[in-house]
């Protein structure tokens, strides 16, 4: 499906879940904020039209801002947040094992390119994501450490991408979290978590509620008590959260 915008689709689908209140138990695991998610959402969005170029010549590179340095910081932030070393030490080994994972998919199917098709079989920009936020949870385990390691893993396919042309002193274009690797950070990001917190929903009710051992009472009072969602209001009013 060349040129279909599927991630700036699947922003606006998470911008509606956030100003509805329905993405308040994930926001909670990232430690962020209805306000400052919509902010990143619409930050990524315009974003994805601003490349920064790095390098000029033989081998063009930029980086994207909406694709590759919001999700990067991002990631950095969650992990600044992680409770413990040892979360820390399973989003990155999750990062390193769902791009091994992408780049062996690439080049039994992509023949180059990884954001273009290669056996037409199943498009990339939905397989990729797929294999990228299934293997990042598998990996990941916890809700934060899949998301990490989805974004990351995606990211550095496009590192890999540019390692082996300047090693191979090939001339290129790579542009980190752009064209189609923009798709598929959105949508590999979307995938892990949803995948983590469905599996999390389940064995949270299996056990009877959520598990306190190793969490910070601040992070638990937060999954214990609902969130009032955003509103608008009306000219007049005083500003804030309902």
């Amino acid at each position: 499906m060349p040129g279909f915008p599927i991630g700036m689709i699947a922003l606006l689908v998470v911008a509606v879940l956030i100003y509805l209140g329905l993405a308040q138990r994930v926001l909670d695991r990232l430690y962020l904020g209805d306000s400052a998610a919509l902010i990143i959402v619409a930050a990524m969005a315009f974003g994805s039209f601003i490349d920064i170029p790095l390098a000029r010549g033989r081998l063009d590179v930029s980086v994207n801002v909406g694709g590759g340095l919001i999700p990067l910081g991002l990631a950095v932030y969650v992990l600044a947040r992680a409770g413990s070393g040892k979360e820390w030490g399973r989003a990155l080994f999750a990062a390193g094992v769902t791009a091994l994972a992408v780049f062996v998919v690439n080049g039994v199917l992509g023949r180059g390119d990884p954001w273009q098709a290669g056996r037409d079989f199943f498009d990339p920009l939905f397989l990729y994501p797929l294999v990228a936020g299934g293997v990042a949870y598998l990996a990941g385990r916890s809700r934060r450490a899949a998301f990490v390691a989805a974004v990351l893993g995606v990211l550095i396919l496009d590192l890999i991408d540019l390692f082996r042309l300047g090693l191979a002193r090939m001339p290129g274009l790579v542009a980190i979290g752009g064209a189609g690797a923009f798709d598929a950070i959105v949508l590999s990001g979307l995938v892990a978590v949803l995948l983590a917190e469905l599996v999390g929903e389940l064995r949270e009710r299996l056990q009877g509620g959520v598990a306190a051992e190793g969490r910070p009472a601040s992070l638990l009072r937060g999954l214990r008590r609902p969130r009032p969602r955003l509103a608008l209001r009306k000219p007049g009013q005083g500003g804030g959260q309902e």
